[in-house]
């Protein structure tokens, strides 16, 4: 029984381990803006409402790019006005189509 609960705390603890791992390899959180226990809650929250969202994203595109590199691409690009479900679903595509001559408009 007490080996059983071992697993058990183990299996748990290497969990919260993983979260936070995940936390500091995709979302380049290497340390909290607070020290109060709701700053780090807030946090911590914050950090997985943009997980569910980078992974939604991911999950919904039709482009099959790594979840590393989504995210790297819109923390780069995250002022620049696109359309993201467009790109998520083609993301060489270049915005403007050519005209008839395949030559591209400036304006």
């Amino acid at each position: 029984m007490p080996c059983e609960q071992n697993n058990i705390i183990y299996k748990e603890r290497w969990e919260i381990e993983t979260f936070f791992k995940h936390l500091k390899q995709r979302l380049k959180v290497t340390s909290f803006v607070g020290t109060s226990e709701n700053a780090v809650y807030i946090h911590i929250w914050t950090a997985l409402i943009g997980i569910l969202l980078f992974k939604y994203i991911h999950k919904r595109a039709k482009y099959g790019c790594n979840l590393s590199n989504l995210v790297n691409f819109i923390r780069l690009n995250i002022f620049v006005k696109i359309d993201l479900w467009k790109w998520a679903d083609d993301p060489f595509i270049s915005g403007k189509l050519p005209d008839q001559n395949g030559q591209f408009n400036l304006f």
